[in-house]
């Protein structure tokens, strides 16, 4: 055996198989994964085998993408035995399953049945080169895609002949289309492969229906809270894609116009953090193509102002649930959001990498554009307040809804001449993501306006570029965890997040103590004990306990700040025990309880006096003495 076959596996396949599995009547479905993006689908409908005993599952990897980071680790988690991919060729299967046309697939020794990784087949991708799909013939990249004149527009991958042919004839047994629409341009573009294809509808899109119900959950887990609307960033891979930077050429025409640079800080700066949450779904491409931790200090500045970055192989479906607004592009995942009749704008929009008869081209052309020189919040907020869901996207999406695992299964069993289990063909729901709350370490901008109630109209901004327009008093608040501890010494608020017995800090009184004694300009340190409540400490020493009330779900650190504009402007303490504060972000209220905390031991300079009762606090509050400052215009330069 040559060194490269020392690396095959022996079970459950492998020349002496027979002699170490357990099973070995088994028929053996192959999965063949291309990279992580067309690997999603596979995983999709992987479930369809659950419970057959009689089918051995196997897994393999063309290494024929430019895209391979990541693929190595999606395989490891399925659990799967994994091929070599010169042994997956070697090795006769009753049925693969791919969801892209990379890799030598016509070498496969079985019945090849391919799926749609996207929204059908809409893109425009040069046609691999006569050395049979080998390196990097994917829909996801063209580093060895056939080279046309700029007159001839190149093939619509997935529908046109020369992805669709092998040596004359139909690369697959079996071609998945999710519309018959999709039937009438292969039958235009490549008739020779009709009679493989079969109408199975979309899994994808299956599974994403059934979670509808629990889209409140979603909305939960992502941090986003009631009277907040959720604006999701969506980019597909390439240079003129939202994220892209506009840079060389794609499908027959130039680039776009680096969108995204210009748009982050204006969603800091002209979206309120209380009123909106931000968070991005980008391509597997652009994680696996550029690495996640590039990604992440591409959009440093913006995560820690609080986007959230979605992971694009298993929450991305429910971050698209959980939306208000889509600003989108020409990506699958754009369309996806508009089938669910969600609001789209498009911060990019080019139509030459796209069949023109693609119902996706036409949406392309006819939704609505990001303008980039009008107020963002207003178009943000226009479009969700006007916004009729057009049917095209749903209905084109697939013609079956809801059908899908049934179709599919059918069609696996069918090729494989097998019968299908006894039970129901069902897919996986999608799983709750785990709580991501909005974690801002960026200092934030506070303008606060006091009323009676005793109520505070609070309104904050996370890292803005300039100065927000807006009424009232401003303030600091700073996260002691931002990454220019200049701003510290600015901060009238000064704020952490951790449990309240975390041993590296020691009670919240006592951190709260030490912060105060740290920075002298500091106003009020704030705790933030939970999801719902902090512990705060005011600059003459009173220790107080923030908890919601009913239906109260503001970060906590929000209603610091407006305990610090309470009392900046004079008012009493007294009240805010005696009957809360009504914390108000937007057109949202917040109910406070307020109530004294009993104070242990501290360190440092901090004045300790004991907790007065609310007539004392009244008093001296009213006195002046120890009053925090009156609100500033200008936090950002203490000014």
């Amino acid at each position: 055996m040559d060194e490269e076959q020392d690396q095959w596996i022996r079970v459950p396949v492998g020349d002496d198989a027979a002699r170490w599995a357990t099973r070995v009547r088994c028929r053996r479905v192959l999965f063949v994964v291309h990279n992580v993006t067309s690997a999603t689908r596979l995983l999709d409908v992987l479930p369809l085998f659950d419970d057959d005993l009689g089918v051995q599952l196997l897994a393999t990897c063309t290494g024929s993408s430019a895209f391979r980071s990541g693929v190595a680790d999606l395989l490891a988690d399925t659990g799967l035995p994994v091929l070599p991919w010169e042994q997956a060729l070697a090795t006769p299967v009753d049925l693969a399953i791919s969801a892209s046309f990379g890799g030598e697939l016509a070498a496969i020794q079985g019945p090849l049945i391919i799926l749609s990784h996207g929204i059908g087949y809409t893109k425009r991708l040069a046609a691999p080169s006569t050395e049979h799909r080998a390196p990097s013939t994917d829909a996801d990249a063209d580093a060895d895609a056939t080279v046309l004149p700029r007159s001839a527009p190149p093939p619509v991958f997935g529908l046109a002949p020369d992805w669709l042919l092998a040596d004359g004839v139909p690369l697959a047994d079996a071609l998945v289309l999710s519309h018959p629409e999709q039937f009438d341009r292969l039958a235009a573009a490549c008739p020779e492969a009709l009679p493989t294809a079969v109408l199975a509808g979309d899994p994808c899109f299956d599974r994403m229906l059934a979670a509808r119900p629990y889209r409140d959950r979603f909305r939960r887990a992502l941090g986003v809270g009631r009277g907040q609307r959720l604006v999701l960033l969506n980019s597909t891979w390439s240079p003129q894609s939202l994220l892209g930077d506009g840079e060389g050429e794609g499908a027959g025409g130039t680039g776009g116009d680096d969108a995204l640079p210009a748009l982050l800080p204006r969603l800091a700066s002209e979206l309120p953090a209380d009123e909106y949450r931000v968070a991005a779904v980008l391509h597997p491409n652009i994680w696996h193509g550029h690495g996640p931790g590039q990604i992440r200090a591409w959009l440093d500045r913006a995560r820690r102002a609080g986007l959230a970055l979605i992971d694009p192989l298993e929450d991305w479906r429910q971050a698209l649930l959980a939306a208000d607004v889509v600003i989108g592009d020409h990506g699958s995942v754009t369309y996806y959001a508009a089938a669910l009749g969600t609001p789209v704008l498009l911060g990019a929009a080019p139509l030459d990498s796209l069949d023109p008869d693609a119902p996706v081209a036409d949406f392309i052309r006819t939704a609505p554009g990001l303008d980039a020189l009008a107020p963002l919040r207003g178009q943000v907020d226009a479009l969700i307040e006007s916004h009729i869901p057009q049917p095209g996207p749903m209905r084109f999406t697939s013609s079956v809804p809801g059908e899908a695992a049934v179709r599919l299964r059918r069609a696996f069993y069918g090729l494989m001449g097998a019968t299908e289990p006894p039970g129901p063909a069902l897919l996986l729901p999608l799983p709750l993501p785990d709580p991501e709350p909005a974690l801002r370490t960026a200092p934030l901008y506070v303008l606060t306006r006091v009323l009676a109630g005793p109520e505070v109209v609070v309104t904050r901004y996370a890292d803005p570029a300039r100065e927000p327009a807006g009424a009232g008093d401003a303030h600091l608040a700073v996260h002691e965890d931002t990454r220019d501890p200049g701003q510290l010494g600015l901060a009238d608020v000064v704020f952490r997040c951790g449990a309240p017995d975390d041993p590296r800090f020691g009670p919240p009184g006592r951190w709260a103590a030490e912060v105060l004694d740290r920075h002298p300009h500091c106003a009020l340190a704030a705790y933030v004990t939970g999801p719902s409540s902090c512990v705060v400490r005011t600059r003459d020493g009173v220790l107080l306990r923030l908890t919601p009330g009913a239906e109260a779900d503001a970060d906590p650190a929000v209603y610091a700040s407006a305990v610090h504009a309470w009392l900046a402007a004079g008012r009493t303490l007294a009240a805010l025990i005696e009957d809360g504060l009504t914390v108000r972000t937007g057109r949202t209220g917040h109910h406070v309880v307020i109530a004294v905390e009993a104070d242990g031991p501290t360190t440092g300079g901090t004045r300790q006096r004991p907790s007065p009762t609310p007539a004392g606090r009244s008093t001296a509050h009213a006195s002046g003495a120890d009053t925090p400052r009156a609100g500033r215009r200008s936090p950002r330069t203490g000014s």
